[in-house]
């Protein structure tokens, strides 16, 4: 290299630096002054990792001081380049000395980089192409945003979030019942809107005991990380401001989570928040919003406010109507007030839809249709003439007979009062729950604790303590006894020998332990270790989520391992366990819905045994009389009890009595008992009768749900994925290690490519390309294509220059040693809103073109993936040589390639506005027919279709060629 004063040079690994200039040559070192960011380094002459910048004829330089010079000539005067030519702001002739040339240009553009010897190594050129080609699939793909969720694939939730997740603006009441992940499937919609673009800001309103498990599930599940919203947080933002300015502090989130009574008790921060724009809000527990015909509530109110100015609601209760018709209505009316305006006229169409389930259910059965339900579907499919579908069903040929049903209840399900805006799924429906079996463990409860109850019991006015948190203590004695005891209690509760011999005996079997208070799971642990020396994973609110997963970790994974996680009530929440088949309540919470809550951390769907319910409790005591209400008056143990709750709230004075009494009344009990069940045998009889079958089916989704499912799988078992990301780890030098068969530990390395990669912590983590083992270790990445890990790498590689040039030798004897090939990779794109979906019908568009020396396009007779196979990599030295030979030939190639290029575009771009307005004019005809017979359609969904097809025309016209990469092929022998 020759080095002179003046000259500028660019930095080969530095090219942020911008443009240096040689400011001193002494010796065998060079001094190169980088102006742009103040720095000077110093190199030695011999292996200095440095390109001369020169400028050819048309090209365009820019000077400091800010002009622009389009060259025509240049000439050299030792070592030091001018460039004559025209000025382009004035332009006159002028000349620019290069030591003149603007201090911050950056070669970005991939000619530029290869023309001035800034080449990258041929798998950064690889990877680049791939990240085109997989973007390319991905925002095609109508699986797009429901396949990221780390959760088992249960056809109707899959389904609900494909249906509801694709609408503009969805309004919806999710009712399943207790158990078939209503949270799930909100989150699978609040997921599939994000991704796609047509949801950006994200309210979620639930009530304050729900809110640790919704900020882990949304976290966990989705990689949705939300921020709750309290006092303290938007007192700090509001007065963060300068000068005492005061800022809405729910402007600094996209995704926040509050809880109902925060929102609700101060007016000054609920004004904050309806002030602002959302795209999505979802309301959990939402029978709480009470409504009645002549009044509401303070919280209803404040929901209805925000879902008149936010375009999506989600709305979930598993409460069924049928246990209060007038909040069913209230909710309804939240989704659609224009359409449930009047309660009177709600209730006549209700009354109507019993003929129609009994219809339904009918063809669902393959049964004959009576005389009656023909004449209902002909009344409501009037628009049609189904007699002929009628004398189908009962045709000889089965095909033809069953092709009959399925028009017939297709037609049914559009035409169905609130089947696009309600789902509900129950467990007749679903199957895939496993058996409950109890085990009952009677003990004999310890004098010391019996003596700690009375004297708690007598010792104050029993209406204190009714309001007292110590209340308590009645069914949970050893956090009383703890209070002032010299012993631990451990060492005389009997619950702990039955848990220590329950261990020994399952052996290696894994067993969950719920407990009501984080002391008792933390004391349970010290117990089963200095007892016995088994391993317990401890599991509680006090923790950390990075400590809750390491726990649940130690729990899940095979071997050196915990048997039992102990777990406190609050600190259960929010977690899938079900790998475990063994669930002890060592205490028994007073409301049913925490009991159905702590069983369904194990009787889930896709539970694979029968689950068996451990239950340890104290004779004679609070505890055996909640049991016994429990087992026999609502058989909540062995059977999810959807009338629980109305059970206990029916009762809950005199549970209150006997919860709090020194002694159990055996007849006051039984007295309970025999009431409870009565009511729970009325209200279960009345649910059944008021199924309305035609939504189940609705909302179960039938064959699509399975179809989808399939498709996830059969996306799960591809390897281009897998491939694809140990192509990203390997460029960006991230160290792998294989920590199972379906595992991969990832760390950062001193030599990583860029200084921070999606969703990799500087300690390192874990990920897995497998859903079963993402399930079992919730401390592991799912990766799937809609993981922030993957396309945090493609947005990475693409955003920047990596790959964009580069230099690749071909050897083959076929073709003269010299000859080489320019290979130019474009994209077509074009910038929409995302709430448009673009993508879904113009994607970003490679286009690929292969150049001889000639200019003639060789890229349908060479595919890259066939010359990617033959090609080696090329030393920088030589790089250079080659680039500094071929200089001159290679510029006009590329103007060339780009001509090429253009020529594609007219094609893909008409064929984009094609496909368009395929989809759409038949969205808007379906639509629109079915906005005459069914009114739960809403205007807005019809007119946003109409606006989203001008737009998209306007957008698909205004797209534009982009270079994206270049690579130089050159034979050799």
């Amino acid at each position: 290299m020759s080095f002179k004063p003046g000259q500028r040079w660019i930095s080969d690994g530095e090219s942020d630096q911008g443009l240096g200039t040689v400011t001193a040559v002494e010796n065998r070192f060079v001094s190169i002054m980088f102006t742009a960011t103040g720095d000077i380094r110093t190199y030695a002459i011999d292996n200095a990792p440095l390109t001369r910048v020169l400028f050819n004829t048309g090209d365009k330089i820019p000077s400091h001081e800010g002009w622009q010079l389009e060259v025509k000539n240049v000439s050299e005067d030792n070592g030091i380049m001018t460039y004559h030519g025209t000025r382009l702001d004035t332009s006159e002739d002028a000349s620019l000395k290069e030591v003149m040339i603007d201090h911050f240009i950056k070669f970005n553009k991939p000619h530029d980089r290869l023309l001035n010897g800034q080449v990258d190594r041929l798998d950064w050129f690889a990877l680049r192409k791939s990240c085109l080609q997989h973007q390319f699939e991905q925002q095609q793909s109508h699986l797009s945003g429901l396949t990221g969720g780390r959760v088992s694939l249960i056809p109707h939730q899959l389904y609900i979030a494909d249906e509801v997740g694709s609408r503009f603006a969805p309004r919806v009441l999710l009712a399943d019942e207790v158990g078939l992940g209503k949270t799930i499937e909100a989150g699978l919609i609040i997921h599939q809107q994000l991704v796609t673009g047509r949801a950006q800001r994200v309210l979620i309103i639930v009530p304050e005991s729900l809110m640790h498990q919704w900020l882990v599930e949304m976290l966990r599940r989705f990689n949705l990380r939300f921020s709750i919203f309290d006092e303290t947080r938007c007192q700090e933002i509001a007065n963060s401001g300068d000068e005492g300015e005061k800022i809405n502090p729910f402007s600094a989130e996209q995704l926040v989570l509050v809880n109902l009574d925060f929102i609700t008790d101060n007016p000054e921060w609920y004004e904050e928040l309806i002030a602002e724009q959302w795209d999505l809000m979802v309301v959990d527990e939402a029978h709480h919003l009470d409504w009645q015909v002549d009044a509401a509530s303070i919280e209803y109110l404040c929901v209805e406010q925000l879902a008149q100015t936010i375009p999506g609601v989600l709305l979930l209760t598993a409460t069924p109507d049928q246990l209060g018709h007038e909040s069913h209505f209230a909710r309804l009316r939240l989704l659609d007030p224009d359409r449930f305006y009047d309660y009177q006229k709600f209730i006549e169409e209700e009354s109507h839809y019993t003929e129609v389930a009994s219809a339904a259910n009918a063809l669902v059965s393959e049964v004959n249709l009576t005389d009656e339900q023909q004449s209902v579907l002909r009344d409501l499919l009037k628009e049609t003439d189904i007699n002929e579908l009628l004398v189908q069903l009962t045709d000889t040929d089965a095909s033809v007979a069953a092709e009959a049903r399925k028009t017939l209840l297709s037609q049914l399900l559009d035409r169905h009062g609130t089947g696009r805006i309600l789902f509900r799924n129950s467990r007749n429906t679903i199957k895939g729950f496993p058996e409950r079996k109890l085990n009952a463990a009677p003990q004999t409860m310890p004098e010391a604790y019996q003596e700690k109850l009375e004297d708690f019991l007598l010792s104050d006015n029993i209406d204190n303590i009714k309001t007292q948190k110590q209340a308590a203590f009645t069914l949970t004695p050893e956090r009383l006894f703890s209070l002032d005891a010299r012993e631990n209690w451990f060492d005389i509760d009997p619950r702990v020998d039955f848990l220590i011999d329950l261990l020994k005996d399952l052996q290696k079997e894994k067993v969950l332990v719920i407990c009501a208070h984080a002391e008792t799971a933390i004391e349970l642990e010290q117990a089963l270790r200095t007892k016995e020396g088994i391993r317990a994973a401890v599991f509680h609110e006090g923790l950390s989520i990075f400590e809750r997963d390491k726990a649940a970790a130690y729990f899940a994974q095979e071997e050196d391992s915990a048997q039992v996680l102990l777990c406190s009530e609050i600190g259960s929440e929010g977690r899938n366990f079900q790998f475990a088949h063994h669930l002890v309540l060592f205490d028994l919470p007073a409301n049913p819905d925490l009991l159905e809550q702590r069983i369904g951390r194990l009787d889930r769907i896709g539970q694979t045994q029968t689950i068996k319910l451990h239950v340890p409790y104290f004779e004679h005591s609070a505890q055996s009389a909640l049991f016994n209400w429990y087992h026999q008056a609502l058989n909540a143990f062995e059977h999810t009890c959807v009338t629980g709750r109305a059970v206990y709230e029916a009762h809950i004075d005199t549970l209150n009595d006997i919860r709090l009494s020194a002694a159990v009344d055996d007849k006051k009990v039984a007295a309970l008992i025999e009431s409870s069940s009565k009511l729970h045998q009325t209200l279960k009889a009345e649910l059944e009768t008021g199924r309305d079958k035609l939504l189940e089916l609705n909302s179960s989704g039938q064959g699509r749900a399975q179809e989808i499912v399939s498709e996830i799988e059969q996306q799960d078992g591809q390897i281009h994925l897998p491939q694809f990301m140990f192509q990203v780890f390997d460029v960006f030098g991230i160290a792998q290690d294989d920590k199972s068969d379906f595992a991969i530990a990832l760390q950062p390395t001193e030599h990583m490519l860029s200084g921070s990669f999606p969703c990799l912590p500087e300690d390192g983590t874990t990920v897995t390309f497998n859903r079963d083992t993402a399930l079992a270790c919730e401390d592991y990445h799912l990766l799937t294509w809609d993981h922030p890990m993957v396309t945090g790498a493609m947005d990475l590689v693409l955003s920047d220059e990596v790959g964009n040039s580069s230099i690749g030798l071909l050897k083959n004897p076929a073709l003269p040693a010299g000859t080489f090939f320019v290979e130019c990779l474009f994209t077509i794109e074009a910038i929409a809103p995302s709430k448009l979906q673009l993508n879904r019908y113009l994607p970003v568009t490679p286009v690929r073109v292969l150049l001889d020396k000639g200019g003639n396009n060789l890229a349908d007779k060479v595919p890259g993936a066939v010359l990617d196979k033959q090609l080696s990599p090329v030393k920088k030295q030589m790089a250079l040589q080659l680039v500094k030979a071929l200089k001159t030939q290679v510029s006009p190639l590329v103007e060339k390639a780009e001509q090429h290029a253009k020529t594609e575009v007219d094609a893909i771009l008409t064929s984009a506005k094609q496909s368009m307005n395929k989809k759409l004019d038949n969205e808007w005809q379906r639509m629109t027919a079915l906005k005459a017979i069914n009114p739960s359609v809403r205007q807005e969904e019809l007119d946003f279709i109409k606006t989203q097809q001008a737009k998209l025309t306007e957008y698909i016209d205004k797209a534009q060629l982009k270079f994206e990469a270049i690579r130089l092929v050159v034979v050799t022998h």
